[in-house]
């Protein structure tokens, strides 16, 4: 609540406050540098806010480490894939499961969870991550992500670069991991598709939440239309 970050002296988050409800997806929106990136760093622990607070279940967390906010649920997939290219598919994947510890049946059934949302995953399991194609970094990423079993999953612009065909591909697994029990905070540029998936939205200007209600209600308003619709 109020959650007010800065970087050094840049003021990016003013004020914020968001909700997210087991079960839902939210989606926020917003133009580039309006602080979107921001919110979910801080979230997962990557930068402290000055001030303000983040609860997880009842639990303050604005002051925990990222490792920790991971093992209380929260994943979080960052914006431009992040793999690690010189590293096999599998093997990023494992990565991603560190907060199992040493359970290899926990870790097989996160794989295999995976491998059903992404098959050319494992297909492609002992290959290299940076000779992906852009998409498939894109699946490696979200599935790295789906690999500690998450409550809470932070997505930053998973459509970002992607063709169309892949863009479809990767909201539908959105909605399906949703539909699996886990609660999604989408952050994507593209406001037409996130809108139409999410349970509520919110829009973000320099850094304030300007807007926020049930996400067909916002994707019918005109502000938006005209702002971030393209209409």
């Amino acid at each position: 609540m109020d959650v007010e970050t800065f970087y050094g002296k840049a003021h990016v988050l003013k004020k914020v406050s968001m909700e997210l409800k087991e079960g839902e997806i939210v989606t926020l929106i917003g133009a580039n540098g309006a602080g979107k990136s921001t919110t979910l760093k801080t979230i997962s622990g990557i930068l402290h806010p000055m001030s303000g607070s983040i609860e997880l279940m009842g639990k303050r967390v604005e002051r925990f480490p990222p490792m920790r906010i991971v093992r209380m649920g929260v994943s979080h997939v960052p914006e431009g894939r992040r793999v690690f290219p010189d590293m096999m598919v599998i093997e990023n994947l494992q990565m991603g499961a560190f907060v199992l510890g040493n359970d290899r049946k926990m870790i097989e059934k996160a794989l295999e969870r995976v491998y059903q949302l992404f098959p050319v995953l494992k297909e492609r399991s002992g290959q290299l991550a940076g000779t992906l194609s852009g998409g498939e970094q894109q699946m490696l990423a979200m599935g790295r992500g789906l690999m500690s079993d998450p409550k809470a999953y932070l997505l930053d612009e998973p459509s970002l670069g992607l063709a169309p065909k892949l863009v479809d591909k990767i909201f539908e697994v959105i909605v399906e991991i949703n539909r699996q029990g886990k609660t999604i905070l989408l952050v994507e540029q593209n406001a037409y598709l996130a809108f139409n998936i999410a349970h509520r939205a919110y829009v973000m200007e320099t850094g304030k939440i300007v807007m926020e209600g049930k996400a067909s209600d916002l994707l019918d308003n005109e502000y938006v239309k005209k702002a971030y619709l393209g209409r």
